[in-house]
């Protein structure tokens, strides 16, 4: 098991103690008392009173007062600690002292989901205009530079194929579910994993003979699918872990002489294929690289071939206030990620391509139960996530990680699309 900047606790309704040792070399900022002063603690008290006065929520404090207009519950255990960590931190801030256990609540997608869904409110408009003041911003360290990326991709997906098959089904797909109907039953998730690579297929015409290039590997569901359709495909893959599994699920499924997976960047690619399918991996490239990721697929498609994306998609206006900032999930579960907005897809294909989009499709309310059974199966195997060498700070990390996802899709806050795009009479 390989372990870098964490993710969280498995069981929402239970904290550590308040004097449970947190391991300050693995979780130094967890464990470090917040670094902001009295007066900005009281000034962030006496503003998230505020903000919570005008939200469906009751938020608990130790002294027996409460807040909020009622609704989902948020316990505040250490007041003092959550109001110096925000003031110092955001909401970097927010996600740490969940980690440490300073609140908590008992139904945290429920809490989660009403914040996600008064986002552009939960800042005062005075703050709001002077984000470029106090917010922090993403460490130089975290572009996704071929070598960045590199370990970018690492600290995510080289932690453990182990704990990921805790919580995924057997196809260990690590994107949206397609589902029949919702909500979503656990024992149809590998089937609705299944129907969702299908479409992704059938939109790129895989079959017989397709040379078929696929950025992003997982653990090599996609390819296997493909494969067995007769086409050939590379895989690209930047994770050591995800590779060899991957590699040894192709050997067992008798296809190694149709599936490739070589472990390199998206920008090492070469050739042509006839299809190209990318899914969830644009949120790992950054702004600054979507124009060198888009040209990729162009250069890499040949004409009259088609491109089947998969991407998680925000608000365009949220995305361009917060695309240089320094997010809780940057810091601790994906690093240098950055989710792009419809627009930003569209613009940047137009302005850098010859692609065109040719069909988009959301549906986000089908990763939101994705999400949710991921957590459920997650919550119920905490014992295993332990046994692995993943400590409370860790599993509290993951569960919000995963209750903060299906919260924002819940909320509508973000979305999921299916993209088809084609490459006709290329002019460049």
């Amino acid at each position: 098991m390989r372990t870098a900047e964490p993710p969280p606790t498995a069981r929402q309704s239970a904290p550590p103690p308040p004097n449970a040792r947190i391991d300050a070399v693995r979780w130094p900022d967890v464990a470090a008392p917040a670094k902001a002063s009295a007066v900005t603690a009281a000034v962030t008290a006496a503003v998230l009173r505020r903000t919570f006065e005008r939200l469906p929520l009751r938020v608990r404090f130790p002294d027996g007062t409460t807040a909020g207009q009622g609704g989902p519950v948020l316990d505040i255990h250490d007041p003092k600690a959550f109001h110096r960590r925000i003031g110092g931190q955001g909401l970097i801030g927010f996600g740490e002292s969940y980690m440490a256990g300073e609140w908590d609540a008992p139904d945290l997608v429920a809490v989660l989901t009403v914040l996600a869904g008064n986002v552009a409110e939960l800042i005062p408009a005075p703050l709001q205009r002077l984000r470029g003041l106090w917010a922090l911003r993403r460490p130089r360290a975290q572009r996704n530079t071929p070598t960045g990326a590199r370990a970018n991709i690492s600290r995510h997906y080289d932690l453990s194929n182990d704990l990921f098959a805790l919580f995924l089904d057997d196809t260990l797909t690590y994107s949206a579910a397609l589902f029949r109907a919702l909500p979503a039953d656990r024992s149809l998730l590998a089937a609705a994993q299944h129907r969702k690579i299908d479409r992704l297929l059938d939109l790129a015409e895989v079959g017989e003979g397709t040379r078929l290039l696929e950025i992003g590997t997982g653990w090599g569901e996609l390819a296997l699918r493909a494969a067995a359709r007769g086409a050939r495909v590379t895989s690209l893959t930047l994770s050591h872990e995800q590779s060899d599994l991957a590699l040894r699920r192709v050997a067992e499924a008798g296809l190694s002489d149709r599936v490739r997976i070589d472990l390199c960047d998206y920008r090492e690619a070469r050739g042509t294929y006839d299809a190209l399918v990318s899914v969830e991996m644009i949120e790992a490239v950054g702004a600054e690289y979507w124009p060198e990721y888009f040209r990729t697929l162009d250069a890499r498609l040949a004409p009259g071939g088609r491109a089947v994306l998969q991407a998680i998609t925000m608000p365009h206006q949220r995305m361009l206030a917060s695309g240089n900032t320094f997010t809780w999930i940057q810091k601790y579960i994906f690093p240098g990620g950055l989710l792009p907005s419809v627009e930003a897809v569209a613009e940047t294909v137009r302005d850098h391509t010859d692609l065109r989009i040719a069909r988009r499709d959301g549906y986000g309310a089908h990763y939101a139960e994705t999400l949710r059974l991921w957590r459920e199966r997650f919550t119920e195997r905490a014992d295993e996530v332990a046994a692995l060498g993943f400590d409370d700070v860790f599993r509290r990390m993951w569960t919000l990680y995963l209750a903060y996802s299906e919260a924002g899709f819940r909320a509508g806050y973000l979305d999921v699309q299916q993209y088809l795009l084609t490459k006709e009479n290329p002019t460049r």
